[in-house]
């Protein structure tokens, strides 16, 4: 986590060596504005990965908010959105064509770039190779927050009492998530 490693920058102690670290330290960002724009950030659910940023671009490899079931019982991951081909009830693959959106000009990621323009070709080829990296080198860890506990999601979001429309939280039942892709 960048978090551990910006702690571990501030108090000026190095990384222990028995394992790898993949967060870098936030102090020069924090101290001096210094922000490495081309970093590349990688968005996972479970153990798959689902998007990756770099720079001002995004690209989509998976699609998925929440189950149709889970929708019709009025949980919804995305309240009040809908982005036809990136909200999807159903898991959606996408890495044979990534979605990509330009964060500057689409911050709520509503507008894919066409696959057909200039921009996505010339931008999607180094996405690419950023990702196919990180997958070659990746080793993975082993869970340490893999628990999941339907209890705790938000069933009453705040004003739902207002409206009559607040859910029953079910028992807690913790156990070790199951990601279906």
């Amino acid at each position: 986590m960048d978090i551990f490693s910006t702690v571990l920058d501030i108090v000026g102690i190095d990384a222990p060596a028995d394992r790898i670290y993949d967060g870098r330290s936030l102090l020069p960002a924090l101290l001096d504005g210094q922000i490495d724009s081309k970093k590349a950030i990688f968005y996972y659910r479970g153990n798959e990965m689902m998007a990756v940023r770099q720079g001002l671009y995004k690209a989509h490899y998976w699609t998925w908010t929440n189950s149709i079931s889970e929708f019709i019982k009025g949980i919804n991951f995305c309240r009040g959105e809908n982005v036809t081909g990136v909200m999807t009830h159903e898991q959606t693959n996408h890495t044979a064509q990534p979605l990509l959106f330009h964060l500057g000009r689409d911050p709520g990621e509503k507008y894919p770039i066409k696959s057909t323009s200039t921009e996505y070709k010339q931008t999607i080829v180094d996405i690419i190779s950023v990702v196919a990296d990180h997958k070659a080198n990746l080793k993975p860890g082993i869970p340490q927050l893999n628990v999941c506990d339907n209890a705790v999601m938000n069933w009453a979001p705040p004003g739902c009492d207002k409206i009559n429309r607040c859910l029953k939280a079910p028992a807690s039942n913790p156990k070790k998530c199951t990601w279906p892709h």
